[in-house]
């Protein structure tokens, strides 16, 4: 026995190649050469030895504010970045109104990405620095934030009007101090980073409110740790409010220290119009340069978070049934109303559609993004479980005032706290829990983002994946050995092959709702070179059939609303299939997403109702809500 279990052994070392003929001697005696020849011409064994591709996805936060931003502070916001970290590594903390918060479970890693705008002044300004009370404005924000409620709540109005309109006092924009809180800053992060375990990724928002509110906001993610981060001072909205100046902002960091930077864009469905437009913000026409520095520097969006889920709007694709979720769309930060026109540029999937028409005008694709989610909650607290939310700012924190309450209120015009959505996280597939596994993980979009479940969820494309590949337990074997994870571009279609295929399997979140379905989505570009799109049902949830319009039954709904509570009887605990395009034309450039559909569960606003016996929530108030899940798109270019 002593040789064959040598031999074994053997397998499991040699597995990335074929043994040359040779004799092998061990404890026991030798195995001649043929012997070992032809034990080797046969695939080892251990399904799993030899595995090198990322095998958990990794969860995690790359948008969340502390006390350390100007907004969040004056706010009420006192949970700051080391607060926010540990709560991120599954401590208890207590919130900024003396809550007791505990995520359901840890997260792998985090970026607190607080405002590179006045990092940490405000906290002086509150505390009364004679330097900054010295400034009129400044005493008024100070005499707001002291007085709390809703005059700290239009102060915070008030510094997003003065930012987006360059009226910023200068005793808050001094780069002397902007450094020293930076360095402080990145001190509290490198303190938290513990590679294997969990990751503190260093990184800022560039909050660019062009033209008083349009939402061009970005996050800035380091590679780096803070040794390289601290040599450059963050760039602010005093600089510079246009993207095209960041981006060479980003070149000449990575010129100057060798370090390496990315950059996601938020939710565009605040924009009015801005995010995705085919013009600089100042009105230039983009062009090459512009396309292939966007492309370089911005591999994800943000497609969704707590102001609203920006996929797609309703209005431009009436045949998507789902589309309709979490939208916002009255207007911008500022809640300056929409025109006619805006919503075109604002959504991903209508931008990953016009970059492929972009690319063959300027030469590069820029909206080649993959696709995370991120709250955006400016508590301190990492909110997107909807039993576990803790709202936007302080005041939408859990209170039975929060079903009448205010989001945002410019001048009268208002955004309820119930509009806010307990969204999203972003899972990265990265081989280790290091900050260069998980920045170069989201640098190739190998990522997607969810509502706030941790649905597992694996998306492929290829050429020659059969019904077959779906049967196995682990389909990324097969899946990383015949085609492109998420991500990724189809390789060249090798001879005979006719229309892509694609393998996609996704595994509920143990602690939310079953699944509904999986669905692909194409978007391309026909012969006239119009943009298109359809949504496909590629697996779902047990016997229905399509009807006579194409469109699948729905999966029912077990909520009871009155208790917050779902019987979860109905959907699955996963669904796997393999898909291939019927409608493929190889002269048509083309884009695929998987988008995953969680059976209805009750939303944050059920749980507060029934918590909270004086809730008073309006009957157009939503009391469910069907999370799911984007994979990164894969794409098709002949070319």
């Amino acid at each position: 026995m002593q040789p064959r279990m040598t031999a074994l052994a053997l397998a499991a070392t040699f597995l990335s190649g074929p043994l040359a003929a040779q004799s092998v001697t061990t404890d026991a005696g030798t195995i001649d050469a043929a012997k070992v020849e032809r034990f080797f011409a046969q695939p080892g064994y251990s399904p799993y030895a030899g595995r090198s591709f990322p095998t958990v996805p990794l969860w995690g936060e790359q948008h969340l504010h502390t006390s350390w931003s100007p907004d969040a502070f004056a706010a009420g916001t006192r949970v700051g970045p080391d607060e926010a970290l540990r709560y991120a590594e599954g401590e208890e903390i207590t919130s900024s109104t003396g809550q007791q918060v505990k995520l359901s479970r840890p997260y792998d890693w985090m970026v607190v990405a607080d405002h590179s705008d006045a990092l940490g002044v405000v906290a002086s300004i509150y505390e009364g620095d004679p330097e900054m009370l010295a400034d009129p404005v400044l005493k008024g924000w100070h005499d707001g934030m002291q007085e709390g409620g809703a005059a700290a709540s239009a102060v915070v109005m008030e510094m997003i009007t003065a930012q987006g309109e360059g009226r910023v006092p200068d005793a808050m924009t001094d780069p002397g101090t902007q450094m020293d809180m930076w360095q402080k800053m990145t001190g509290i992060v490198e303190s938290h980073n513990k590679p294997g375990t969990f990751t503190a990724l260093i990184g800022y928002e560039w909050t660019s409110n062009y033209g008083g509110g349009n939402n061009l906001h970005r996050n800035v993610i380091y590679r780096d740790g803070k040794e390289m981060a601290d040599r450059v001072r963050p760039l602010t909205t005093f600089d510079t409010e246009q993207p095209r100046e960041l981006w060479d902002w980003m070149a000449a960091y990575e010129e100057e220290t060798g370090g390496r930077l990315l950059a996601i864009p938020h939710n565009g469905n605040l924009s009015n119009g801005l995010m995705f437009a085919t013009e600089t913000p100042d009105g230039k026409p983009v062009d090459a340069a512009w396309a292939a520095m966007r492309a370089r520097f911005e591999p994800l969006y943000e497609v969704t978070q707590s102001k609203g889920t920006s996929e797609q709007h309703p209005s431009l694709a009436p045949a998507d049934e789902f589309a309709d979720f979490e939208i916002w769309d009255a207007g911008n930060l500022n809640v300056v109303p929409k025109e006619p026109g805006m919503l075109d540029y604002e959504y991903a999937r209508e931008a990953l559609k016009r970059g492929l028409k972009l690319e063959g005008e300027l030469g590069t694709n820029p909206f080649k993004f993959g696709l995370v989610g991120s709250t955006d909650d400016h508590t301190g607290i990492s909110s997107a479980e909807e039993n576990n939310f803790f709202g936007k700012f302080p005041q939408s924190e859990p209170g039975p005032e929060r079903s009448t309450g205010n989001a945002f209120d410019f001048e009268g015009r208002t955004v309820k706290d119930w509009k806010l959505g307990a969204s999203g996280l972003t899972a990265v597939w990265a081989q280790e829990n290091t900050r260069a596994s998980i920045w170069d993980a989201m640098k190739r979009k190998e990522v997607y983002g969810t509502t706030g479940p941790r649905i597992f969820l694996r998306f492929f494309g290829g050429w020659d994946f059969v019904p077959g590949d779906a049967l196995g337990r682990t389909p990324a074997t097969i899946g990383y050995a015949k085609g492109v994870p998420m991500g990724g571009d189809l390789m060249p279609a090798p001879e005979g092959a006719t229309a892509p295929s694609f393998l996609v399997a996704a595994l509920k979140d143990a602690y939310s709702g079953n699944l509904d379905r999986i669905q692909i989505v194409k978007g391309w570009l026909d012969a006239g070179g119009e943009m298109q799109e359809t949504v496909h049902d590629v697996v779902w949830s047990g016997d229905r059939q399509p009807g006579a319009d194409g469109k699948l039954p729905p999966v029912g709904n077990t909520v009871d609303v009155e208790h917050a509570t779902f019987a979860n009887t109905i959907g699955s605990p996963e669904l796997i299939a393999v898909w291939t395009d019927p409608d493929f034309d190889p002269s048509q450039k083309a884009f695929y997403y998987a988008r995953v559909l969680e059976i209805p569960t009750p939303r944050w606003t059920a749980y507060d109702a029934a918590y909270f016996e004086d809730s008073d929530f309006a009957p157009e108030v939503p009391m469910t809500v069907t999370e799911r899940a984007y994979a990164s798109p894969i794409w098709y270019n002949r070319e």
